[in-house]
Formats: C-alpha cells, structure tokens, sequence
C-alpha cells in the first residue's frame, strides 16, 4: 500500500500515535484562537525544527509546501486587495504551521497505530451492531493519504515546469485527478488482498 511513513526508531517514531494527534488537534484548536505574528513564527519555527530531528529525510518532508505555494498566495493577494494585508499573513502561518504539524504526525505514525488511536471515537457504533474500524479506517486513510496528494501534485507541477518553464496551470487539474484515481484502486486492491478493512495490518 501506497505510504509515507518515514521507517525510523526517533522520539517521533516512540511516541504514541494518540498522544500526537491529540497534541495537533488541541495545537489547532489553540492556533485558530489567535492572529499574533508573534505568535505564528515561534510555531512555525518549532514545527521545522521536528523535522530537522529526523534528519535529512525529515527535512525534505518540507518540500510538500510547494503544492500550497499558489494557494498560499492567492490568499495573501486576496487579503492584500482588501487591505488586511497582515490578517492574510497570519492566515497563511496558521494553515503552514497546521499542515506541517498534520503531516509530521503521518511521517512518524504507521498506519495501523493511527488507526488503533482513531478507533476508540467509534467504539459506541459498536452498541448498535455497526463497525468501529471501518469509520475508523476512513479517517486514517484521510490523515494518511492527505499528504500523499501534495506530493503527487507537487511532483505533477515540477515536471510541468520542466516542460514548459510555467509554474503552474489549470492542465494539471487532468493528470492530478487520474493519479487520485489510481491511488485509489490501489488502495482498495491492498484493502481487499488484506481481507478489506478488518484484516489491515500495517
């Protein structure tokens, strides 16, 4: 099955799959409170420097940014327009230091251990007879392969510019949704070889 979990034994790789998602989803609740710059930059400064402690690999993990370049700006243009330049700036700290975070999490967590720590939030389906893994196996999925997209995008866009010397075009909205497609066979052809989504291991 498609992946991007980064194989390591770091203190990000030790650490509970619970714990991290618990610690973005409250760090997101937190960050959507303020607007501070001051604030967004030590944030943003800390999440780069997770990555630096997984080493080189870690690090390249930032180059998922330049999928979000272009919508990154047009936020920032728009807001310039409408004269709340610095507001937009924030806006776009936020949404980096949340994406990184979010990402971090799938980079250093294996599937089955988010799944595992996901799981617990379905358990009261299972008082009406339905299945708690299989909801639950739709959001790590969603955290899993959310990431994965970016990639594909980011990769998509750099060989356009290798092609054609212009950074972007609405022409790789095509090849994007056809690579999402066949990611998604393959998924669901891992699935079913495991025995569909109660038999994932991994």
């Amino acid at each position: 099955m498609i992946s991007i979990y980064l194989k390591g034994d770091s203190w990000a790789h030790r650490t509970p799959a619970g714990v991290k998602l618990l610690s973005v989803a409250l760090a997101s609740l937190l960050l959507f409170q303020v607007a501070s710059l001051w604030i967004f930059l030590p944030c943003l400064i800390a999440v780069v420097a997770l990555y630096a402690s997984l080493g080189r690999e870690g690090l390249a993990q930032l180059k998922l940014l330049r999928g979000l370049t272009l919508f990154l700006a047009i936020l920032v243009v728009l807001h310039w327009l409408s004269g709340t330049l610095m507001e937009g700036v924030a806006v776009v700290l936020r949404l980096v230091v949340m994406f990184l975070a979010a990402n971090f999490v799938s980079v250093t967590t294996r599937l089955d251990d988010m799944l595992e720590a996901v799981r617990p939030l379905f358990l009261p389906l299972e008082w009406i007879g339905w299945s708690s893994r299989k909801p639950a196996l739709g959001v790590a999925l969603t955290l899993r392969f959310a990431p994965h997209m970016m990639q594909v995008f980011s990769m998509l866009r750099e060989a356009w510019q290798a092609r054609t010397g212009s950074r972007t075009s609405w022409r790789l909205l095509a090849p994007f949704a056809v690579q999402s497609l066949r990611m998604s066979d393959n998924v669901a052809e891992a699935l079913k070889a495991r025995g569909g989504s109660e038999g994932l291991q991994g």
